[in-house]
């Protein structure tokens, strides 16, 4: 048995360790759509998988207090396979095994999926237990949040009744959400055809060891783009040495940065020994550069099966280039809350053989004009170099309301439970909020969550002290939902 299972409130524990056995990465949502459907009847509640892939959970009110105003409790059910480059685990068949250091759950170098199994084990904590006070709820968990929104951007109107939202989804006990940013996904594309190998030997170039992390959450920690780094290299490497380039796999995940880079270079075996030379010097170099931020790189050369096609010597010029140029990171901090980034890209996946190159950038702004313009830039720059762009899986911005009802009724419970005031704020993360209220534009809408840290990494972590006053937060604003 999992020694989480011994964590108070225990059934907000017990529910998420539950969770944490059913494989539920992004894109594959059958398992665990059963396990909620298994639940909310062993529980007695009615529940439904809607026809955008959602679960739909409904628990009537507490016996006098049918006139309360109805709540949504939302979050979503998919979680960020990342994991360490040694790890076996498969997230399609296999559990996330947990474990407890110094005040923290960790996964065994996976992600731990708190974000957002957490939100999830609340929803089910609330059905499940009989003892609240509370108006009508539903639970609304949504699918495929992490690489698309898509179960928030497909869900039916008319099919919530409630009044009031209260996202799951945030990460930092002590804080509330009132807006986040918008995003775009831009997906480029270049084909060519491969030219014959002539070079004598091949090695594979490993960049790896980087942070990562929520390319939301952590793009202003100055974090390593695996991706950039390794152009930056590749480029010195064809420049100085006349290397060619036969493969390039760098990042797995739109809205992770990526903390690995691997390319197979073609060169003559002459020059191995200074492309090695190189890499160290390269090595060192990164390590100046992110000395306060980056403390595990990696970066060595490996002897590669020789590949049967390069990218052409003018194609591999301009992939190369385009790449250099692309924008990564802020763009810029939102003028009114210059402590928050506004607008922002990651360079995110890279794949690229012999025939064709792949590159997948997510953009964020809380601006639409300011999403399309970073859009737009990055498109240019790829226009430049003869690729062909497209724009997918767009979602707005949530504009904060600080006027707001429930906004105004947890800062009061806040405060009463924990002696103070809580920090209300606007996330550059992307939330399910926007397109929530984009269907459902009369609902009242705070996001708020326990402490999570380095989500979509395999390092990510979920503070236990937090979990409690979350709960009991939670529990009492609940009970205190104002009347129709």
């Amino acid at each position: 048995m999992s020694e989480i299972r011994n964590l108070s409130p225990e059934l907000l524990w017990r529910n998420f360790d539950d969770l944490t056995q059913i494989p539920r990465p992004s894109g594959h949502m059958e398992k665990v759509q059963a396990f909620l459907l298994d639940f909310a009847k062993k529980v007695n509640v009615e529940a439904f998988v809607d026809e955008a892939g959602n679960v739909v959970m409904r628990k009537p009110a507490t016996p006098g207090y049918e006139n309360r105003k109805g709540v949504i409790l939302q979050a979503h059910m998919d979680m960020v396979p990342q994991k360490s480059p040694d790890s076996p685990h498969n997230f399609e068949t296999d559990p996330i095994v947990t474990h407890i250091k110094d005040g923290w759950v960790y996964a065994n170098n996976t992600t731990l999926g708190a974000d957002d199994g957490i939100g999830v084990a609340a929803i089910m904590a609330v059905m499940e237990d009989k003892t609240l006070k509370h108006g009508p709820i539903e639970g609304l968990i949504t699918r495929d949040e992490e690489n698309g929104m898509f179960g928030a951007n497909d869900l039916p109107k008319g099919e919530l009744f409630g009044d009031i939202l209260l996202n799951l989804d945030s990460e930092s006990w002590g804080k509330f959400a009132i807006g986040s940013a918008g995003g775009i996904d831009v997906t480029t594309v270049k084909e060519y055809k491969g030219v014959a190998n002539d070079q004598e030997v091949a090695v594979r170039l490993t960049l790896k060891g980087f942070r990562g992390g929520h390319s939301g959450l952590e793009i202003h920690e100055g974090r390593a783009n695996a991706n950039k780094e390794m152009v930056r290299f590749v480029r010195k490497a064809t420049e100085e040495l006349g290397v060619r380039l036969a493969s390039w796999n760098g990042g797995n995940m739109r809205n992770a940065i990526p903390f690995k880079a691997e390319t197979v270079l073609a060169l003559p075996a002459a020059k191995v020994d200074a492309l090695k030379a190189m890499v160290e010097e390269q090595r060192q170099l990164l390590e100046s550069e992110f000395r306060t931020i980056e403390s595990n790189i990696e970066f060595y050369v490996e002897e590669s099966e020789k590949p049967v096609e390069l990218v052409p010597a003018d194609v591999q010029d301009t992939l190369i280039k385009a790449i250099y140029a692309c924008h990564n990171g802020i763009v810029r901090m939102i003028p009114v809350y210059p402590t928050v980034v506004e607008t922002s890209s990651n360079l995110a996946i890279i794949n690229i053989d012999a025939n064709k190159c792949s590159i997948k950038i997510l953009a964020r702004s809380s601006r639409e004009d300011m999403k399309d313009y970073v859009a737009n830039q990055l498109k240019s720059c790829f226009d430049l170099a003869g690729f062909t762009t497209t724009f997918s899986a767009s979602y707005v911005g949530w504009d904060p309301n600080p006027d707001s009802e429930i906004l105004n009724l947890l800062k009061r419970v806040y405060k009463e439970l924990n002696g103070e005031e809580v920090v209300v704020q606007v996330d550059h993360a992307g939330l399910e909020c926007s397109i929530i209220l984009g269907k459902y534009p009369h609902l009242d809408v705070v996001s708020l969550g326990p402490t999570i840290r380095s989500p979509h990494t395999a390092t990510e972590r979920f503070e236990i002290a937090t979990a409690q006053p979350f709960w009991d937060l939670l529990v009492k604003a609940l009970e205190e939902i104002p009347a129709k």
